[in-house]
């Protein structure tokens, strides 16, 4: 450009009739400028001269022809483009890349798109979807199976198993009990209602009883020694005219040898060995 100034500021050489440049209303000519202000390309180098278009990003600089994607060198000037490693690339060559692939469509997602995150998979978001109502899961709660995804009202309803005490979906866990799915909370002594999850229980008219409770209400009392008969273990007794004892109590009354197996004769409430019962 021309104008009224005179001089070169750096190098005092007259300016009329020539070209310069302002900076901080001091004018320079064009060598001097250039040597002194121009910003140096990223690509080739060269200063960027002032009557050269300076494209920057970043803090660095590029002539407007210089300003291309490392990997395809098509022209960036007014299109988008993504920078990696302070490389810079046009979206689709920076999409083939580093670009996540959709676990559903295994397609591209594209940068500035939004992208779902799961289990160390990534989505569309139009791609994430319920596998059976087909509606976006977004953030939303979901339970998987078989590696698909389902939101929980469709889930429940396809897939879920119903307590038997509580009647509410199990959607984890469970105790399963004379064939009937049970939370595990849900599983509880008929009496005391301790959980019975991880004890051991017994059953009777199809109610589980945690020992204790068994053995003090609902365990019928030995003839002999009036403690509880549970049967745990498998353990063997003897039932005898409405009346029961523990394997090891069925004795003779008055030798206490052991009656299991044997022939054995009744005196009112007492059993006897055939020899005792003959005298």
């Amino acid at each position: 450009m021309t104008s009224s100034h005179t001089d070169c500021h750096f190098c005092l050489q007259s300016l009329r009739g020539r070209k310069y440049a302002l900076r901080e209303e001091n004018a320079y000519c064009v060598p001097c400028y250039d040597s002194l202000y121009a910003n140096p390309c990223e690509e080739c180098k060269q200063p960027i001269e002032c009557n050269s278009k300076d494209l920057a990003y970043k803090g660095r600089h590029w002539h407007e022809g210089c300003f291309r994607c490392a990997k395809c060198s098509r022209s960036l000037v007014e299109k988008p483009f993504a920078a990696k490693n302070e490389i810079l690339l046009c979206t689709e060559c920076y999409s083939d890349e580093y670009s996540s692939k959709c676990f559903h469509c295994q397609k591209t997602i594209m940068p500035g798109s939004r992208k779902m995150e799961f289990k160390g998979s990534s989505w569309h978001e139009s791609c994430f979807v319920c596998q059976y109502c087909r509606q976006p899961l977004g953030t939303k709660p979901l339970i998987t199976k078989d590696n698909e995804n389902y939101c929980v009202p469709c889930f429940e309803k396809q897939f879920a198993h119903h307590c038997y005490a509580c009647k509410k979906v199990i959607t984890s866990g469970g105790v399963t009990y004379d064939d009937q799915p049970w939370h595990k909370e849900c599983f509880v002594c008929a009496v005391c209602k301790t959980q019975l999850s991880s004890q051991r229980f017994i059953s009777k008219d199809e109610n589980p009883y945690c020992v204790d409770c068994f053995s003090k209400f609902c365990a019928k009392k030995c003839a002999a020694c009036k403690k509880p008969i549970t049967a745990l273990g498998g353990a063997k007794y003897i039932s005898f005219e409405e009346r029961q004892w523990h394997g090891e109590c069925f004795s003779c009354s008055k030798c206490s040898v052991s009656l299991v197996g044997q022939e054995f004769l009744t005196q009112q409430d007492d059993i006897l060995c055939h020899k005792c019962g003959s005298a």
